[in-house]
């Protein structure tokens, strides 16, 4: 990537990058992915004039979390940028965190009388009932030996939970053993320098089951992804580039952030999203158009409902986008979520790039898995696909005399 900044320049052409989360799937008895069975006449009608391929997000069979799979996709090595989910999650709920401060994203979830998990989302509890169990454990948890303890809700049953204060360091274990029927792990150190951070993260766990037991569904949290938050050069400095964010979930929105990008106000809605970018479309020279509820879908192994999802992108949203007429448009996922497997997966994930210097395929008919094996992008790792989007927006100059 240091070539590729060494060449980047500004330009006018305006780049949309649509990420619909866990696009990529897995053939269901009727040998069909979710992407392959929906009836997407936009989308099949656009892959006959755009570029096709397959993108792998971190190396071959690695399974990735979302984190890392969109850091590729914006350009950084994720290997080399390893960012704990609890950071992503604490700058999405807009928290002004400082470099020593310890984030975690959090789970409430259910456990039974047996202490094992039954639960790991707690049913997916309203959002309403997050806010009101995260206002009592802020009540109720202000501090934890000398450390400040800050709680935010997020998204259902999501929360986030920040200590700050002195002498943390971060190389922590997750509580979540990422499967029901397990008890939860307690918070292990894999440095001395995190012996402190342990304590207090096991302390914050159990002060939280003793506060939540009589709860029927979420009687306990987990927590993962506990880190200090690194320091990523922008993408205004590595590419020249205007960027803004629109994304309903707070993890995305964070992530935006810590690569610099412009968190604008999105709503809750799809629609509320495209109003926003409409909105803002004079203002940026890149965009980052998130929907998370293909993913959400395929986590809970429902194949008909995320296929329904990429139908009405299909028939809402793409129409409204390509009004738009922007000059580079790019759909992708971040990684594959098999609703067959329930869950993140290691497979490649398909890509459409539009722009007026693609080379379209000889024959195609569809925008789909195995359409994108013949794509003339071909196969490609995730992280070089910014590089793609940058030159067919004109924003690289030439190599050499």
């Amino acid at each position: 990537m240091d070539l590729i900044e060494s060449l980047a320049v500004k330009s006018e052409q305006k780049i949309l990058l649509v990420v619909i989360d866990g696009l990529g799937g897995l053939p269901n008895k009727k040998d069909k992915t979710e992407l392959e069975a929906a009836w997407n006449p936009n989308l099949n009608k656009l892959a006959t004039r755009s570029a096709l391929g397959l993108i792998t997000p971190i190396d071959i069979g690695v399974t990735p979390g979302s984190g890392p799979a969109h850091l590729a996709l914006f350009g950084y090595d994720p290997l080399a940028h390893q960012v704990g989910r609890g950071v992503l999650e604490a700058l999405g709920v807009g928290l002004a965190i400082k470099p020593e401060d310890l984030c975690g994203r959090a789970n409430f979830a259910t456990t039974g009388s047996d202490g094992t998990l039954t639960d790991r989302r707690a049913g997916r509890i309203a959002t309403e009932l997050c806010e009101e169990l995260c206002a009592r454990l802020q009540k109720e948890i202000p501090r934890l030996e000398d450390i400040e303890v800050i709680v935010r809700p997020g998204i259902g049953h999501r929360f986030v939970v920040v200590f700050r204060g002195p002498g943390l360091g971060d190389g922590l274990t997750d509580s979540d053993p990422q499967h029901d029927g397990l008890r939860p792990a307690p918070v292990e150190l894999a440095s001395p320098a995190a012996a402190k951070s342990a304590r207090v993260a096991n302390a914050f766990i159990a002060r939280c089951a003793e506060l939540l037991r009589e709860r029927a569904a979420a009687n306990c949290v987990l927590l993962r992804g506990l880190a200090l938050p690194p320091v990523l050069p922008s993408l205004r400095e590595r590419f020249k580039l205007t960027p803004a964010c629109i994304a309903t979930y707070p993890m995305y929105r964070g992530l935006a952030r810590l690569v610099g990008m412009d968190v604008l106000e999105a709503g809750s809605t799809w629609h509320s999203e495209l109003a926003a970018l409409r909105l803002h479309l004079p203002e940026y020279d890149f965009f980052f158009l998130h929907f998370k509820e293909t993913d959400k879908a395929g986590e809970d192994g429902r194949f008909d409902t995320k296929q329904e999802f990429i139908e009405t992108f299909d028939e809402e949203i793409l129409p409204q986008l390509l009004a738009l007429k922007l000059d580079v448009l790019c759909i992708t996922g971040d990684h594959s979520t098999p609703a067959v497997m329930a869950g993140h997966s290691w497979h490649s994930v398909p890509v459409l790039l539009n722009s007026a210097y693609v080379r379209p395929q000889l024959v195609v008919e569809e925008f789909g898995e195995r359409a994108c094996v013949h794509g003339s992008l071909g196969h490609m790792p995730s992280v070089k696909l910014m590089q793609l989007l940058l030159a067919n927006a004109l924003k690289l100059k030439k190599f050499g005399a």
